[in-house]
């Protein structure tokens, strides 16, 4: 039998209620008083019932994060930060799929689990402004990602443009002249792909360079092949950069597999950039420069909002934090002796 409320009371010496107080984190409870039911509690392995709790306050005590594609190592990072975020509000995490499918996009969108969970955080890939428009599922909604939306929900997202723009402007002052752009799309203006582009372009004029929309390439995906497959046909046509920059880093990462079978050197040859800062751009032969959108921060401002959202406080609509960033320069630009790595 788990131990209880009154348990740690009697061996307190305290109220019941005193103990709610302190287990709940009730601000009107003395230093003192709060450390001798801590005492209690540590001595009695007292663990609070947290479904209990949340269905007092009519709760689930479940949130659901619904991201495109879990073989992105990305997603996958920023999942475990959300699961992370969550547990420090004792709400659970429902990971969802989406396969940056439009109609799974508008069944998770419209609460088709609006029965087990509290809440939504939505990495959309093709839902438009006008389906977030006409949602009426009345759980509270949190978007990630890029993509730009005029909608009345929080949305979390760095900024595409500038970053992209650090990330060009290193390789110019590197030298570099030829900066290809891979990962390019069609169609969607306000998709990160475009807002990526539109910072290199923007930081080449700023440069006095003009943009060579030669060395733009698009592709049909944002994978390790689609990266190889794209160096290769800017290769083929006869279009050799000194530089890239990728839409992400699994495209760097297929495009720096190209480069090396073809006899190219990174970077003394072709330098490379890529965006996401996953695990693997640390460990390849080559070790990858990118930016390093900051995932924790972006994990704690999507879980911090919803949970706001949840507690029934006026908030402002919508919200739209930007969290930091970083470029982490490593050997695919410059090439440094061993002693003088980068960590990660």
């Amino acid at each position: 039998m788990g131990v209880s409320l009154k348990d740690v009371a009697q061996r307190a010496g305290v109220s019941i209620k005193t103990v709610s107080n302190v287990v709940n984190n009730y601000q009107h409870v003395t230093p003192k008083m709060r450390a001798k039911v801590q005492q209690a509690i540590d001595e009695l392995g007292y663990r609070p019932n947290l479904t209990a709790r949340h269905l007092r306050k009519g709760r689930t005590g479940i949130i659901a994060l619904a991201v495109p594609e879990f073989g992105n190592p990305y997603f996958a990072e920023l999942a475990g930060a959300v699961v992370d975020a969550a547990a420090r509000h004792d709400y659970t995490v429902l990971v969802d799929h989406t396969g940056g499918l439009r109609e799974k996009e508008l069944l998770v969108s419209q609460g088709f689990r609006s029965h087990v969970i509290d809440g939504l955080i939505l990495s959309p890939i093709h839902l438009e402004t006008e389906d977030l428009m006409a949602r009426t599922e009345t759980a509270p909604l949190v978007l990630l990602g890029e993509r730009e939306y005029e909608a009345p929900y929080d949305h979390i997202a760095i900024d595409n443009v500038a970053a992209a723009r650090d990330a060009v402007r290193h390789l110019i002052d590197l030298g570099h002249r030829r900066i290809a752009f891979l990962g390019s799309r069609t169609g969607r203006e306000r998709q990160p792909a475009h807002l990526r582009l539109r910072g290199w372009r923007e930081e080449l004029a700023a440069a006095g360079i003009e943009a060579d929309e030669s060395l733009v390439v698009v592709t049909d995906g944002y994978g390790r092949e689609d990266g190889a497959v794209a160096m290769a046909a800017l290769l083929d046509r006869g279009e050799r950069p000194d530089a890239v920059f990728a839409y992400n880093d699994l495209i760097a990462i297929g495009a720096m597999r190209t480069l090396s079978e073809r006899g190219l050197r990174i970077p003394d040859d072709v330098a490379v950039v890529g965006f996401d800062n996953i695990e693997e751009s640390l460990y390849g032969a080559t070790t990858l420069t990118t930016i390093a959108p900051d995932k924790e921060a972006i994990a704690r401002l999507a879980v911090d909002s919803l949970v706001e959202r949840l507690s029934g406080s006026p908030v402002p609509e919508p919200r739209r934090p930007r969290p930091g960033y970083r470029l982490i320069v490593r050997e695919s630009t410059v090439m440094r002796p061993p002693a003088e790595q980068s960590g990660p």
